[in-house]
């Protein structure tokens, strides 16, 4: 009897094993949702402007901020009449205090829409957002519950739906853990991101790792449609980051909204955004008078002709590399990024600088997280790797923000310039079809306004205008150790971080 017993453990120990295997191979390869890992077509656009905060240390030491790019977003939502599409990561006040100079970026963001939806009944609003904002379930988010009450529809993005980030994680959460959701009412844990406490669930499922860390805006905008994709979440304790923006108008917003649709309708949503036949999507017809004073500020942009791209997922990956990969001897690159970890860009861009491209990189040096201070990894062993390379690098000045850009940009010798800005971070989890991502690539002349606007932004940065500090020379966070540079590698190569 005890024989058969020790026999029916074991075999139940090896299927248990063998499930838990097989479950983190199906997360790791299976389809992706429909509509998703997309690269649009190159649109005309017009109205192209690229948009920054930026932080800075003063000669007298104090720290400035001048930001644009959520005035931008709520002049953009003032003015809707048909549709407003908002997809943004973190929308939350966690992490921020009373005693804080933070901007309240997510109540401003709150207001705004629904001052909006009350002035104008008809106007269909939607939020699509990440778990995050409710610390995946365990907590109630009152923004996004006065966004309902107002009548905008706020989808919460279906994770799970996504291939697993964190395999050696998640082929366990999904046979053990997943089954039983998570409530908001029984939290008696401390929340890792602020005020409240949240379920046990809730820290199972954040180790998932996984995320929709998309940050896009679509409205109508008089006759035209309006599309604007950023780096900035809508985070009061994120408002000081340093973060770039582009927005346009043209087709390429409606390929934007087409990206979205689909994350609608994998999370349970179907329906939510207007499709493209319904009436919304007509023209219509404004007075002069309000028109001419809802005129964007930088509409004066228009005269030189650009075309817009939209990426996302791995689509931004495969336009990265063939960016870096068919630059020429000559041709000036510009990298600003706060991670860079994928490791097919990091040799791209070595072996652009080998054969003579001019090759900048600026990275945050990954010390500050919302008051937690952090070992490097991954942007100090990788920018060791570059610089070994005879790559120049430099590191934002950062006391406490983060230089959260996500940025390239290739002015060549000959031919038009391409700039790449959005949500990815250049790793292995934001660029191979892990998290839920939007970039956009802009594909115009080296004169043309916004590819002058990103070029001036990263010049400040690197160069520190008279009275200005934004960065630091490579030797101020340069680490030898091999030890972290090969914990960056395993980190990477498996997903167990949250880079």
């Amino acid at each position: 009897m005890k024989k058969v017993m020790v026999t029916t453990a074991k075999w139940i120990i090896a299927l248990a094993v063998l499930s838990y295997v097989l479950m983190a191979i199906w997360q790791t390869y299976k389809p992706l949702p429909q509509g998703l890992s997309q690269r649009g077509a190159l649109q005309p656009a017009t109205d192209v402007a690229f948009l920054a905060d930026e932080t800075w240390t003063e000669a007298d030491g104090r720290r400035q901020s001048d930001q644009a790019i959520f005035d931008e977003v709520l002049r953009l939502i003032a003015q809707a009449d048909r549709l407003v599409l908002l997809d943004m990561f973190l929308f939350n006040d966690f992490g921020a205090t009373a005693e804080d100079s933070f901007r309240p970026l997510s109540r401003e963001l709150t207001q705004a829409l629904i001052r909006r939806k009350d002035a104008v009944p008809s106007l269909t609003a939607v939020v699509i957002t990440d778990p995050i904002n409710t610390v995946y379930g365990g907590l109630s988010s009152s923004h996004l519950k006065a966004l309902s009450e107002a009548g905008i529809k706020v989808v919460m993005t279906d994770l799970p739906r996504m291939r697993a980030s964190n395999p050696a994680w998640s082929g366990f959460w999904q046979l053990c853990c997943r089954v039983f959701g998570n409530t908001n009412d029984a939290g008696w844990l401390p929340n890792a991101f602020g005020d409240g406490r949240v379920s046990l669930r809730s820290y199972l499922q954040m180790l998932n790792f996984s995320a929709n860390h998309r940050k896009i805006l679509v409205v109508d905008e008089g006759e035209q449609w309006t599309g604007l994709v950023t780096s900035a979440n809508p985070h009061d304790a994120s408002s000081h980051h340093d973060n770039v923006a582009l927005r346009f108008s043209g087709p390429a917003a409606l390929d934007l909204l087409d990206s979205e649709r689909a994350v609608a309708d994998f999370s349970g949503a179907a329906g939510a955004i207007p499709a493209p036949t319904e009436t919304i999507f007509s023209d219509a017809k404004r007075e002069p008078a309000r028109q001419a004073q809802e005129t964007s500020p930088y509409q004066e942009q228009v005269q030189v002709q650009a075309q817009v791209q939209v990426l996302t997922e791995s689509g931004i990956r495969d336009s990265l590399l063939e960016a870096v990969a068919g630059s020429a001897p000559g041709d000036r690159l510009d990298i600003a990024v706060f991670y860079l970890a994928h490791r097919e860009l990091i040799e791209a861009v070595k072996a652009a600088k080998a054969r003579g491209v001019r090759v900048r990189v600026l990275l945050d040096p990954n010390r500050d997280a919302f008051g937690l201070k952090k070992n490097g990894i991954p942007n100090r062993p990788v920018g060791r790797e570059l610089h070994s390379a005879g790559v120049p690098v430099r590191w934002c000045d950062t006391h406490g923000e983060q230089c959260h850009a996500k940025m390239l940009l290739l002015r060549p010798l000959e031919g038009p310039a391409e700039l790449i800005v959005g949500s990815a971070n250049f790793t292995r989890r934001n660029l191979d079809d892990l998290n839920l991502e939007t970039s956009v690539r802009l594909l115009a002349s080296t004169g043309q306004p916004a590819i002058a606007a990103a070029g001036a932004f990263f010049e400040r940065e690197w160069r520190n205008p008279i009275g200005r500090r934004y960065s630091l020379p490579y030797t101020d966070f340069a680490d030898p150790s091999w030890r972290r540079y090969w914990q960056y590698r395993l980190m990477e190569a498996t997903g167990l971080s949250t880079f």
